[in-house]
């Protein structure tokens, strides 16, 4: 399945920094980044929930806003794509740690 992550990380601080790296390179070992917080993931239900978890994990609920999102196969009919960068559609294994 794919999965849009979209995030928005309070960095006023210096910890929300860190967080904000630390839910970056959770989304990167799952998928790859689309827009400076977006990223696109594909994964099977199982490495979905394991991402999941990992991001509630880094996130502060209180300061930062996360929103995981389903896309409808196929993917194709669902996204309309403009501009420079293009999605690279790799197979499932090469995108999940």
């Amino acid at each position: 399945m794919w999965i849009v992550v979209c995030y928005d990380v309070n960095t006023e601080t210096k910890e929300g920094r860190k967080r904000l790296r630390r839910v970056a390179q959770v989304c990167k070992n799952y998928g790859q980044r689309v827009q400076k917080s977006v990223f696109e993931c594909q994964v099977d239900e199982m490495k979905y929930e394991q991402m999941r978890k990992r991001l509630l994990k880094e996130v502060n609920l209180l300061l930062d806003n996360l929103r995981l999102y389903r896309l409808i196969e196929p993917r194709e009919k669902m996204v309309e794509e403009y501009g420079s960068t293009r999605t690279i559609l790799f197979d499932e294994e090469s995108l999940v740690v």
